[in-house]
């Protein structure tokens, strides 16, 4: 087939860029591919992952609502299998919730503690902050005031008011009238009069008078 100067002119400069640029682009094409196929391969296993945690979380929480010794064993190997396998994912760390408070409703404080410091340590932005009070909670119930207070440094902006209130509570049991009246006086501050924990913590205040 013919072609006249002009198109043969432009054949001749594409087959001279894919001379100098052919592998090259290419390549560029065939990485590309994999990219899109790692990533896509990467978001199915993800969704799956979620998925096999859901029904864990969801045997977890059935579990919870059950009683005698067969719910134990089912809240613990359920959380067991949640913490290893699926420990990325948020089911994990909700999880280990339900089971901290299950376990505790139970009796079982030791287990209870150990799903709660698993929390505390996975960095979880939301719910590392409530273990951490939960903590303070269970080591108060043990009258461990130490380990209690040492839970409730450092608080996040959102739960200042609330690690002051159990910070109160905690000083006010290691018979610290005034430093448990600061630190109910910093939860009302930090919560605001209209909270609804304000009138229960302002009845700690006037109980201990002037």
């Amino acid at each position: 087939m013919a072609y006249d100067l002009e198109e043969q002119e432009k054949i001749d400069q594409l087959k001279a860029w894919w001379g100098s640029y052919g592998t090259a682009a290419l390549t560029f094409l065939v990485v590309l591919l994999v990219l899109v196929a790692g990533w896509r391969g990467w978001q199915w296993y993800q969704g799956h992952q979620a998925n096999q945690a859901r029904g864990y979380f969801e045997a977890l929480e059935d579990a919870s609502r059950q009683t005698g010794d067969e719910s134990v064993a089912r809240i613990n190997a359920a959380v067991t299998t949640l913490r290893s396998e699926f420990g990325a994912t948020d089911y994990a760390v909700r999880g280990a919730l339900v089971a901290a408070a299950a376990l505790q409703a139970r009796g079982d404080l030791a287990a209870a503690q150990s799903q709660l410091e698993w929390i505390a340590r996975s960095g979880h932005p939301a719910l590392v902050p409530v273990a951490r009070l939960r903590l303070a909670g269970l080591f108060y119930d043990k009258k461990d005031y130490d380990a209690a207070l040492a839970q409730l440094q450092d608080a996040p902006t959102a739960f200042a008011g609330l690690f002051a209130d159990r910070r109160g509570d905690i000083l006010f049991a290691q018979g610290k009238p005034t430093e448990a009246r600061a630190a109910w006086q910093q939860a009302i501050s930090a919560l605001g009069v209209t909270s609804q924990l304000a009138p229960a913590i302002k009845l700690k205040l006037d109980a201990l008078g002037s």
